[in-house]
């Protein structure tokens, strides 16, 4: 029987990636968090979508709603499915948005989809990002999400120049490429992601906190390219563009289709 939000005990499944757990939230009614092999991955209050806990989270919607303080996206692609927090929360701010998520979980998919179901529909389709993004129609997004990952590590197909120009080329002029990264000190792995994406797209930016982006501790960093809007980092934030993104990259290069 399906939870909906109603029963308050974890629920355990095995899926295609590992060991997936829903996991309720006692301090809220209908809040849920999905962990793979023991990692959270989202999290969910299906009574209030806008309930974002993740801080990382927090800094992706907040750029999607910057971005969107000109304009109203039409079509949003989502890469990397997890509970669907961004849709859901797109689903709110954008009635009748169009949405697509790829997801390479066929079980993980049904899991969610059985016991969290979203309030709005969405398209999901079951697949790798990078070979689905290459078959979308030029232009055809105004927004791109990625929140790939396999286990701890984004996989080297989304984290190259190809995937890369791939995302441009998908996206409309004025759109807005959202990626979730992780990193640990000395940040390598950002600063190469940073140099990738500017390869492709003329204006890009790291937003992520303080500690993170200076190099003190592990966490996640987004990365926005595009159609970057502007954005004022919270007291615990930092905010890397332009000059401050050059030296922060240090010389690294972009990452080659085919290279770890």
């Amino acid at each position: 029987m399906a939870t909906h939000g109603n029963q308050r005990t974890p629920l355990v499944a095995a899926v295609a990636s590992g060991i997936a757990e829903l996991r309720p939230d006692p301090a809220r009614p209908r809040g849920w968090t999905l962990l793979v092999d023991g990692v959270p991955q989202s999290y969910v209050d299906l009574g209030d979508p806008e309930h974002l806990v993740f801080s990382y989270v927090r800094q992706i919607a907040r750029s999607l709603r910057a971005w969107s303080a000109s304009r109203v996206p039409e079509r949003i692609l989502h890469l990397g499915g997890g509970a669907l927090t961004v849709p859901r929360l797109a689903a709110r701010w954008w009635p009748g948005v169009a949405q697509k998520v790829v997801e390479h979980d066929p079980q993980l998919v049904a899991l969610v989809l059985r016991e969290l179901p979203p309030a709005e529909p969405v398209e999901i389709a079951v697949g790798d990002a990078r070979a689905s993004l290459e078959t979308e129609q030029p232009q055809g997004y105004d927004v791109i999400v990625a929140d790939v990952f396999s286990g701890a590590a984004m996989p080297g197909s989304v984290a190259s120049m190809g995937f890369a120009q791939a995302a441009r080329r998908a996206l409309r002029p004025d759109g807005l490429l959202v990626m979730n990264l992780t990193d640990v000190p000395p940040l390598a792995s950002t600063r190469i992601q940073a140099a990738t994406a500017r390869s492709a797209f003329p204006d890009v930016a790291l937003l992520g906190e303080s500690g993170v982006l200076r190099g003190r501790r592990a966490g996640n960093v987004v990365l926005l390219a595009g159609s970057v809007p502007a954005l004022r980092p919270l007291r615990d934030e930092r905010l890397l563009r332009g000059g401050e993104l050059v030296v922060f990259s240090g010389g690294a290069r972009p990452r080659l289709d085919g290279f770890a």
